[in-house]
């Protein structure tokens, strides 16, 4: 049994360290052999290319362009009227993608306009969606680049976000049709929303193609207090023969490389998988 791929997300680990380049050094030092970020698109594409070089390390995540953070955007690809955006947005993370040697990009849906009625306006959001992801399968097909729908919990984090479950998203995935659009699970958001983490975990991994983890209710370590049981988690992606990467997208609650004792646990129980698998 394959032991599972850990990546560190930097947009969240390291928070004591400024910008990219320092926290890809942390990760390498503290023994990742990935990481991922949101959004890169702060340092040049080269000069990322060879921190991540320097540090060891692969880049298996990003997302494309948040939008217009003062209008309160969390990404376009279901936005109406931004489609243009959206697809400038795209053309940008490809670039930083293939630099990077990124094999995956997030395709940010974004949020219910503001003071819109989600039942209202779901159907035209729907629309633009589809329209926006069967041009960025093409786009990133041409690549050799996956594109991945995550839903987020709009109990606590974002309750705007278009979003919010894993049957939305394969059902969406579904109409397009598109063998490289992907599901990005995030067992924080998942438990929050509808819980039934064994069976949905069973009934949508085959569809996955990126994993992120986080304890819930705080969003710390796996092994922080909380209501969700890691080991066990773990142990079911390996049981159902999951070979992606899981990311480590939670909120440090001290030192981010003491804070990595779950981490080591696991490698001292499972070991690492080999390099490059």
């Amino acid at each position: 049994m394959a032991s599972l791929r850990f990546s560190a997300n930097l947009s969240w680990l390291f928070p004591e360290l400024p910008g990219l380049p320092a926290r890809l050094r942390a990760a390498g030092s503290a023994g990742f052999e990935a990481a991922e970020v949101a959004w890169p698109y702060a340092e040049p594409p080269e000069e990322l290319a060879r921190a991540v070089r320097e540090a060891g390390l692969r880049m298996v995540l990003i997302n494309t362009p948040s939008g217009d953070p003062e209008k309160g955007e969390m990404g376009l690809a279901a936005v109406p009227g931004r489609q243009d955006a959206f697809r400038e947005g795209l053309e940008q993370a490809v670039l930083y993608a293939k630099a990077l040697g990124c094999p995956r990009i997030h395709l940010m849906a974004g949020r219910v306009p503001q003071g819109a009625d989600r039942a209202a306006v779901e159907g035209e959001m729907e629309t633009v969606f589809l329209e926006n992801l069967r041009h960025a399968a093409g786009v990133l097909a041409q690549e050799n680049l996956v594109g991945l729908l995550e839903p987020i919990n709009t109990r606590i984090t974002d309750p705007r976000y278009f979003l919010d479950t894993p049957q939305q998203v394969a059902a969406i995935l579904q109409k397009v049709g598109r063998p490289n659009l992907q599901l990005q699970m995030d067992i924080f958001h998942w438990q929050i929303m509808d819980g039934n983490l064994t069976g949905n975990i069973r009934e949508f991994l085959p569809i996955v193609g990126h994993v992120q983890v986080a304890q819930v209710p705080g969003r710390g370590e796996p092994d922080s207090a909380g209501e969700l049981n890691f080991p066990y988690l773990f142990q079911l992606l390996q049981d159902e023969g999951y070979t992606g990467f899981v990311g480590c997208e939670y909120q440090p609650q001290g030192d981010t490389v003491e804070g990595l004792r779950w981490l080591r646990t696991y490698w001292d129980r499972w070991g690492r998988p080999p390099a490059g698998q």
